[in-house]
């Protein structure tokens, strides 16, 4: 028996190792307490030789209590979390060997099945945050168990301490969510109207997980905010309901003309000159009308496809005051450009970025006080200013102002410029020709090349549309 290992080793002293070394001796001792009764064996030599069996018991069984006494402090440790090291005491008894080898393959399995878990359980967390819509788990009795970023953001990172019914006030969606959880129906969907904290429009799926799911949670809740579709819709709509009516005016302009030509203005030369031009005026305006509707959805159509082409804006510009002369001779108005050095190239369609000057420049000549001047300004910038409502390119850019000297547009009014089919009162009362769709055109190429548009309006210095487009 190899002492020193053992040396350093001490027995608690709860071990009961005395008491075992007692009991094991035990029978020894009654043979020599015979033996000294019937004379066979003196009283000295019976103790002397029960001692010597005491001394050899506890030196037998020192290693094997010592070792197993290892073991279960080992044990304990691992139960209570306090030790993650693996056993690699030597030992010298085959029985504690195995115990040892036994305790410490389990350690390994519970240690690489408990990082799997948490990996898995990492993972999984990481996908459910990276989802836009806010999704929660409850557990039978309503209480949120767990809910990804968006709900955290949305309700706070103590939303996990809550009751379903103290985070939502809509009595319905209560009800649904209790369904659910009575297993009085497997799903349950519904749409609700969430004054706090959403204050929106909620499409909630509410569903029972699956029987061997494990942990507490019973249920999982996905909300989808309905407020931007229903926007949408409203305006997908309004479109196709403003467009029908603009087109149904001149329609029937030219339709009841057309009766009254084969009716009671039949012979008429002189009525017959003057309802032929205004069918001409009705059916120029429908063809313009179709134009930039047509505009507008080829547009929109390449809104995802970002712009390549390098364009020279000087000679875009260029073009757009040559075509637009001879309007604004017509007008009594002069076309005045701006600009010190040469322009860079900027990063677009050229269709696109032709239509948008344009479109600009003509709005200035048409609705500018007559024998004034329309200027157009050219610069570089630093940045693009930005928007809340999209996302605009970084670095440098080019400003392209459009200005003229017409009446002041007011706060309201200059919010809703780029609606579509949106027209100021006062020019429709003056009977200024317009689709009111040359603004959406404008706003939508701004879009697709990650640009913004900002419009000031004064009394003294009249209306600035500025583009902001960014460079190459």
């Amino acid at each position: 028996m190899n002492w020193k290992k053992f040396e350093f080793i001490k027995i608690e002293n709860n071990s009961d190792f005395v008491t075992r070394v007692l009991i094991v001796s035990f029978p020894s001792a009654m043979v020599f307490i015979l033996l000294a009764f019937f004379d066979l064996l003196t009283p000295y030599w019976a103790v002397v030789s029960y001692a010597m069996i005491l001394v050899f018991n506890a030196a037998f069984l020192l290693p094997i209590s010592s070792e197993l006494e290892q073991v279960k402090k080992y044990i304990v440790n691992l139960s209570k979390g306090e030790n993650n090291q693996e056993f690699d005491l030597e030992f010298s008894e085959q029985e504690a060997r195995e115990i040892a080898e036994a305790v410490n393959s389990m350690h390994k399995f519970w240690v690489y099945k408990t990082d799997a878990l948490e990996a898995q359980s990492m993972s999984d967390t990481a996908v459910l945050d990276t989802l836009p819509d806010p999704i929660l788990m409850i557990d039978r009795s309503g209480n949120i168990l767990g809910a990804n970023l968006s709900t955290r953001k949305l309700l706070g990172e103590n939303v996990t301490t809550k009751n379903i019914e103290n985070v939502f006030d809509s009595h319905n969606f209560i009800k649904a969510v209790t369904k659910v959880l009575k297993k009085e129906t497997e799903s349950e969907n519904l749409i609700f109207y969430a004054k706090e904290p959403f204050n929106k429009k909620i499409y909630a799926h509410i569903k029972q997980l699956p029987w061997f799911s494990k942990g507490r949670a019973v249920a999982v809740i996905s909300l989808y905010d309905l407020t931007k579709a229903t926007k949408l819709e409203k305006m997908q709509s309004d479109f196709v309901a403003n467009a029908s009516h603009e087109l149904r005016t001149p329609l029937s302009v030219i339709s009841g003309f057309i009766e009254t030509l084969q009716t009671s203005a039949k012979d008429d030369k002189q009525a017959q000159e003057t309802f032929l031009k205004i069918m001409a005026d009705q059916a120029e305006y429908m063809s313009a009308l179709i134009e930039n509707l047509l505009s507008l959805s080829r547009i929109e159509l390449s809104q995802d496809d970002a712009p390549k082409d390098e364009v020279n804006v000087d000679d875009i510009i260029d073009d757009v005051v040559s075509s637009l002369s001879l309007k604004a001779d017509e007008a009594n108005m002069h076309i005045v450009l701006e600009k010190n050095d040469k322009t860079p190239f900027v990063l677009g369609d050229k269709h696109q970025i032709r239509q948008l000057i344009q479109n600009l420049t003509d709005n200035a000549l048409k609705y500018g006080v007559a024998s004034s001047d329309v200027t157009i300004g050219v610069k570089l910038v630093k940045n693009i200013p930005s928007s809340k409502a999209f996302t605009v390119a970084d670095g440098k850019a080019v400003a392209i102002s459009v200005n003229n000297k017409g009446p002041k547009i007011s706060p309201e009014d200059l919010s809703r410029l780029t609606e579509r089919f949106y027209r100021l009162q006062e020019h429709k009362n003056m009977n200024i020709k317009g689709t009111g769709l040359g603004l959406s055109i404008a706003k939508q190429i701004i879009l697709r090349h990650r640009g913004n548009l900002t419009v000031t309006s004064s009394n003294y210095d009249g209306t600035t549309f500025t583009v902001y487009l960014p460079i190459k």
